[in-house]
């Protein structure tokens, strides 16, 4: 396995070498201890629980099948992510990103053509699941070596067993003798600090784990570059053992717990459920043996001859089969009270199953799911947001940080895709990561309840602060602190306002005045046309009446509010 397959991108200005440190790299993805040899890895034992990476993942899956676990997963991934017929499933969201209008269209049109290669639309919920799930995911980039820059051309998923990440000290002669420091070879400082070889190992082979790396001489395996190969996980590492988890790593105990309980239940009801007999038969004065033989012979004279297969629903006379439901035959000796049938009552408190419900709720707390939507437990309710368990809204959260690592595969295969069609640099792209955004559906309606809620609160306290502005507080503190608006949304707000009242879209409020009826509404102010009578007075009034309508004018304009309207 000498030979890497796939390609690498390379920077074209290679790290400084002043710039060090005696700290490694931080990684999140669970592959902190450098491997010595071999591309199977260390085995692991934590406490019974696992010993490879292999049987980890078979035990998540193992897990996933459950029908308690199933719903839960099952929530979580339709919560995550939302299938539309019409809309994707998530789009890219470039309003944060500085760069050219050219250059941003570039960026959406390799995002759709990577979203097309997932096969995304269609795919979406078995990718998130497959990734939840295994608490990892790859995609092997497939390009055309002689034509690079025309991209990606296929995109193909490899099964989490079949791939192992290796992180490694490169035994080279350079590791040998590169030192953190130049300048004083005396300095305590001054050590000896390997490079570091990441590459893939794929195996066709599921079991792989299973075998002897000794024994096999290091074949059966293919090593692949680290660009070639895109590798997201979950976030979750257990960093005493240096593994990558999965978010159903915590359910282990609660599922088991809960199969067991079950498992216990149908034993009980299954042999307590039924009554049973006790017959106490008169054996006088006979001696032992021939007291075991006539009450051998009675009891197989009375006993049940029936037998029910539950494979096949017949009910036989088979009598060479005991039953865990028999009656009990007991001797009694002279001088008792002679043959005696007593009946055992049956279980009295089978439909208890409140055990069985704290550990279901208990199952689904540790997959931070609301034990509220559990079946029976009342379910979706769209009332005031005011009764929204807090449950919901931690929920939604864990939601939100889920497609956040979840974003890291669009990141991955769009940097890949960029680079290779030259549309950016590997400098360029270290800035632009952070700016570019996913804006995944959402279906959550706990949250835009709550953002309602809170709208029209906010909306009754301007009612009720407005005939104190200006008197007590300005318009820009009531804009800022009560409807809690930043800079750029007043900005916004302001240059949206203007625009329609030069459209005519709302009124000015300059030229509004008080309505009179005592309403506390603005009403336009009637100005007549010169030279035209008023009805019903003389010029002297109408000529009141006109210098009032100004004087009420100029008192509206004094008091009007600046551009952005009325408060």
């Amino acid at each position: 396995m000498a030979k890497l397959f796939g390609f690498s991108i390379e920077d074209t200005e290679p790290l400084s070498p002043n710039v060090v440190s005696p700290v490694p790299p931080n990684n999140d993805d669970g592959v902190d201890a450098y491997l010595s040899s071999g591309f199977f890895g260390s085995y692991i034992d934590i406490e019974g629980v696992y010993r490879t990476e292999f049987d980890l993942i078979k035990r998540y899956r193992e897990m996933a099948l459950h029908p308690e676990a199933d719903s839960a997963i099952e929530d979580i991934v339709n919560e995550a992510i939302v299938s539309d017929s019409n809309d994707s499933p998530v789009e890219i969201d470039l309003d944060h990103l500085n760069a050219s209008d050219g250059i941003k269209n570039k960026i959406r049109e390799e995002f759709k053509f990577v979203l097309e290669l997932l096969d995304f639309g269609r795919k979406s919920h078995e990718i998130y699941r497959n990734w939840y799930v295994d608490g990892r995911l790859y995609y092997n980039k497939v390009i055309d070596m002689k034509k690079p820059h025309e991209g990606m051309q296929e995109l193909r998923y490899i099964d989490a067993m079949k791939m192992r990440y290796v992180r490694k000290p490169k035994k080279t002669e350079a590791s040998k003798t590169m030192r953190l420091s130049n300048t004083n070879q005396d300095n305590p400082m001054d050590y000896a600090f390997p490079e570091i070889e990441e590459y893939f190992v794929y195996s066709p082979k599921a079991n792989w784990p299973t075998q002897n790396p000794a024994s096999m001489g290091g074949t059966g395996g293919v090593k692949f570059t680290k660009d070639s190969i895109c590798y997201v996980t979950s976030g979750l590492v257990d960093r005493n053992k240096g593994s990558t988890l999965s978010y159903l790593h915590k359910a282990i105990k609660s599922l088991n717990q809960l199969r067991m309980i079950e498992d216990s239940l149908v034993i009980y009801r299954l042999s307590r459920a039924p009554e049973r007999r006790i017959f106490y038969i008169d054996v006088g004065n006979l001696p032992k043996i021939k007291a075991e033989q006539y009450l051998r012979d009675v009891m197989m004279r009375y006993r049940n001859k029936l037998v029910y297969d539950a494979s096949t629903g017949e009910v036989r006379d088979d009598k060479k089969y005991m039953s865990m439901l028999e009656d009990f035959w007991l001797p009694r000796r002279e001088g008792g009270r002679g043959t005696e049938i007593s009946t055992l009552p049956g279980g009295q408190n089978l439909g208890e199953i409140t055990d069985i419900e704290y550990f279901k709720k208990k199952l689904y707390r540790s997959l931070n799911v609301p034990p509220s939507r559990m079946d029976g437990e009342g379910g979706f309710n769209l009332g005031r947001s005011s009764e929204i368990l807090r449950d919901e809204v931690k929920f939604s959260k864990f939601v939100s940080r889920l497609r956040k690592r979840f974003s890291y595969m669009f990141n991955d295969l769009l940097k890949t895709q960029l680079l290779l069609k030259n549309v950016i640099t590997p400098e360029d792209w270290q800035v632009m990561e952070e700016h570019i955004q996913y804006d995944f559906l959402y279906d959550n309606h706990f949250s835009e309840l709550k953002e309602a809620e809170l709208f029209n609160e906010r909306l009754s306290m301007v009612a009720v602060a407005e005939p104190y502005v200006g008197k007590y507080f300005s318009q820009d503190y009531v804009r800022r602190k009560v409807l809690r608006q930043t800079d750029e949304e007043i900005l916004e707000q302001d240059k949206l306002i203007d625009k329609e009242i030069k459209d005519g879209t709302i009124p000015d409020p300059a030229d509004m005045i008080m309505d009179p009826a005592g309403s506390g509404g603005m009403l336009p102010a009637p100005i007549p046309e010169p030279g035209m009578e008023m009805p019903g007075a003389t010029a002297a009034a109408t000529q009141a009446n006109t210098d009032t309508v100004e004087l009420d004018a100029n008192i509206v304009k004094s008091k009007s509010p600046p551009k952005g309207g009325v408060i």
